[in-house]
């Protein structure tokens, strides 16, 4: 019997690639995406065409409310998002304090309440550096709070096969599970094609670079990636 698995979808690359490889692999129960106020929300557009296409439930969660108060990072307030590499340290304004945590623990009660047995997330290596609810030892100490919330109701496991990947990894795993990568949004601005420049751009270039995959992606400046890498 497959795993039946809640897919949490920003509409990104990685997230995307992780819906169609737990399609492939899995029983993908559904995918669930959140309005935080996020600049770039035309992303969630693009999940749920991820959802249509996989022939899964789709559900968009309202938590703008919350993300008034988390206030300080570029993608939320009014501050521009900064060009460059992830490895800069001005990239850590892109944080948006307890995201993760705050988007894992609704979607742990979404995947009690429709009978799944796990939560997948897209977390990666490229990640750790700047998001604290990224790495390892998050995800290892959030999935052993949430048996503690959860005893007696329901086991529920928290998959993240791409932590310990780089972003080239999901571009080549995306290519092996047919991931139409065209229908993916990574860019943090918010335009009406991706920048090339902030830094989920230049991950997003370098990383189809780094794994030899053709990049379908228009970007406004398409080879600033090479003068930061």
């Amino acid at each position: 019997m497959k795993t039946k698995t809640l897919v949490i979808c920003s509409g990104g690359l990685d997230s995307v690639t992780l819906a169609y490889l737990v399609a492939k692999e899995r029983e993908l129960s559904a995918v669930l995406s959140f309005d935080y106020g996020q600049r770039h929300q035309k992303e969630v557009e693009y999940a749920e065409h991820c959802a249509s296409v996989l022939g899964a439930p789709y559900q968009l969660i309202d938590i703008t409310s919350v993300g008034k108060v988390l206030t300080g990072s570029a993608l939320t307030d009014n501050i521009d998002v900064p060009d460059g590499h992830y490895a800069e340290e001005s990239m850590k304004s892109t944080v948006v304090p307890n995201r993760n945590t705050i988007m894992l623990s609704i979607a742990f009660g979404m995947a009690v309440s429709i009978g799944a047995d796990s939560v997948a997330a897209a977390v990666h290596s490229g990640d750790h550096f700047i998001y604290p609810d990224c790495r390892p030892d998050f995800i290892k100490s959030f999935e052993s709070m949430q048996k503690l919330a959860l005893d007696g109701l329901a086991e529920i496991e928290l998959y993240t096969p791409f932590v310990h990947s780089s972003k080239a990894d999901i571009v080549t795993t995306g290519q092996r599970v047919n991931v139409p990568f065209a229908d993916t949004w990574s860019c943090y601005k918010g335009l009406d094609q991706h920048c090339g420049r902030c830094g989920t751009c230049v991950e997003r270039r370098e990383a189809f670079h780094l794994a030899g995959v053709s990049d379908p992606t228009h970007y406004e400046d398409p080879d600033f990636w090479q003068s930061v890498t």
